[in-house]
């Protein structure tokens, strides 16, 4: 009994706590997750929203398989670029042309992620930093929204032109704009599956959009009015970015109180970009800003180690 008690007791380096749970399957959790919205932006856009999104995938696994044989390491099998791939084919529009989708994931896996050393060490979300990237190139394309399903305005363009726009449309998904962002309803199914499974929780998204309606009722102009703030929060891509990209273990804080302060700043820097900002969107450019910021966060977000009192000596 006493050899078998003192064999459990095992000097090794950290981490000490291990999980069977391993990033494949996180990967594949997220990629099953985002098929709700997948499957309505195909269905909401026409086929040429799958084959957008085809494209996206094939160019960030293709990237990452080619870094792979040159730094002699395959790190496809992890799934992570397969979810890069999917999450920057959603948030393209239909109109744009195949070779948009191609060159953002060769940006998404080669600039942003591969050259800063894989996996775990990019530091800001791949999929966002090349979408970001092609509204800055080629805005024309990213920014036109009209296709064989829909014409004129976004509901966010008239909602900041003073319109009035048809909810009930929004949350279901029937609006323009890009493939994976339109439909609330299938982003919220996603984000549940994630949230049951443990994959993600609610201190980043929560307080994401907590703090986005608290600085729309103060600045937005209309007080508390349920209706516009139902439009801001099911228009444009604050959902998919809430729950897909801003939870993203890499590139958000690690401390619990950083997630929550994270979350606070993406909710107000996307109210600012969305009020006073020229575009009516403002979600790609807040996360990636968060993005930036997360080692200033979690530097004064650290939890006081248990125990040391002045000077790093016990009391």
């Amino acid at each position: 009994m006493e050899e078998k008690a003192v064999s459990k007791f095992k000097v090794s380096s950290n981490p000490h706590i291990r999980s069977r749970v391993n990033t494949s399957a996180i990967m594949l959790s997220v990629i099953i997750a985002l098929l709700p919205a997948t499957g309505y932006g195909i269905y909401n856009f026409g086929l040429r929203a799958l084959l957008i999104i085809l494209i996206s995938i094939c160019s960030t696994v293709l990237t990452e398989f080619l870094f792979g044989l040159i730094i002699k390491k395959s790190t496809i099998a992890d799934l992570s670029a397969v979810v890069t791939g999917l999450l920057l084919g959603l948030n393209m529009p239909v109109s744009v042309p195949l070779w948009m989708p191609a060159l953002g994931g060769v940006f998404a896996i080669l600039v942003v992620k591969c050259l800063f050393g894989g996996l775990g060490q990019n530091f800001m979300n791949p999929a966002l930093a090349a979408r970001c990237f092609l509204v800055i190139s080629f805005s024309k394309y990213m920014t036109d929204f009209d296709c064989d399903a829909y014409t004129g305005a976004t509901p966010l363009a008239m909602l900041k032109a003073g319109e009035n726009v048809n909810i009930y449309n929004m949350v279901i998904g029937k609006i323009p704009g890009t493939i994976g962002e339109t439909s609330m309803i299938a982003i919220i199914i996603g984000a549940c599956f994630l949230i049951l499974l443990g994959v993600i929780d609610l201190k980043v998204p929560g307080s994401y959009i907590v703090a986005f309606v608290i600085f729309i009722v103060i600045f937005g102009g209309r007080g508390f009015d349920p209706a516009y703030i139902s439009a801001q929060l099911a228009g444009g891509g604050l959902m998919l970015g809430a729950f897909f990209m801003a939870t993203d273990y890499v590139t958000r804080p690690v401390t619990p109180m950083g997630q929550i302060v994270f979350g606070i700043f993406l909710g107000v820097m996307t109210g600012i970009f969305r009020l006073f900002g020229p575009s009516a969107e403002g979600v790609s450019y807040s996360i990636i800003l968060g993005n930036l910021l997360v080692p200033l966060i979690e530097r004064f977000t650290k939890p006081t180690p248990f125990g040391p009192g002045k000077g790093g000596r016990h009391e």
